[in-house]
């Protein structure tokens, strides 16, 4: 493979890198370093800084509260991205093995990526209100009481779907993309085998496409973690009883409701550390497991 350089001019190189590195350093790297110099302090509205060392820290690691939404969040994440990839996956393969009118289920699925985070919450707010919700009374058909503004596992479950239903659409994009490259003849040959629709997908497509996997798994993580506040915020505000509380809304409590940036900085910087190792920890199983080819 040929190298050569597109600017040989450095001056011009860094001339046009320049936009990216001042807006990088504006809202990337000076709040994060922000953040962790706050982290070390008693910091608040009324009474301004003062600094506590790692008292912030100590506070965390005792609070039953914190960990029972550490332990929330992970639960959540978990089940949003195994939740997306199944059902993106299911609704890709089917997408990719019809013949006619492939690009209106494509428009039909990807639509509610398309939404703003804060729309998509209302949307999905109307759609299984309690009271109100067009589907509410399909479901209280079949003998469940719908009440998820007062009843903790169905808030955790009505956000969770609403937050899944949000993402679907951002994975079928990227399996529609990596499916479409799969070689004809590899499908040709497993149909004369007499290999079923299922055994297909499973034992041909998807080690195929595990790269691209492999990457919906770690945006998906991202995503489950920070992505889903604006629906939190929208239906249920943390609620009932803290059933929906998780780590970004109850880093957002803690910071524009109570004002205690310091303690909320700290809480910042914990979630950054631990989704920056599960990252980490991603890359190396995707290192073992992704087929790169070759």
């Amino acid at each position: 493979m040929s190298t050569h350089e597109v600017f040989t001019d450095r001056l011009q190189a860094g001339v046009l890198l320049l936009p990216t590195m001042v807006v990088s350093l504006l809202f990337l790297y000076y709040p994060t370093v922000r953040a962790i110099g706050l982290s070390f302090y008693q910091a608040s509205l009324a009474r301004g800084d003062v600094f506590v060392g790692l008292e912030n820290y100590r506070r965390l690691a005792g609070s039953t509260e914190y960990l029972r939404s550490v332990l929330l969040s992970v639960l959540f994440a978990t089940c949003v991205v195994v939740g997306v990839m199944a059902v993106a996956l299911c609704v890709s393969f089917l997408i990719h093995e019809i013949e006619v009118g492939k690009g209106l289920y494509l428009v039909a699925v990807i639509w509610p990526y398309a939404l703003p985070p804060a729309v998509a919450g209302l949307v999905f707010l109307f759609i299984a209100h309690p009271n109100i919700g067009i589907f509410t009374s399909y479901i209280e058909a079949l003998g469940i009481d719908v009440n998820w503004f007062s009843n903790g596992p169905q808030a955790f479950v009505v956000v969770l779907v609403a937050a899944v239903w949000k993402q679907i659409g951002y994975n079928v994009i990227f399996m529609t993309a990596a499916l479409g490259n799969v070689p004809e003849s590899l499908t040709e040959t497993a149909e004369l085998d007499g290999v079923s629709r299922t055994q297909r997908l499973l034992r041909v497509y998807v080690p195929i496409i595990s790269p691209t996997l492999v990457f919906l798994v770690i945006m998906n993580t991202i995503y489950g973690f920070f992505g889903t506040f604006a629906m939190v915020d929208l239906m249920t505000k943390g609620g009932p009883a803290g059933a929906t509380n998780i780590l970004i809304y109850d880093l957002y409590r803690t910071a524009f409701q109570f004002y205690e940036f310091g303690f909320a900085s700290a809480k910042s910087v914990v979630l950054f550390v631990a989704v920056g190792l599960l990252m980490y920890g991603q890359f190396r199983l995707s290192d073992r497991y992704a087929y790169y080819g070759g």
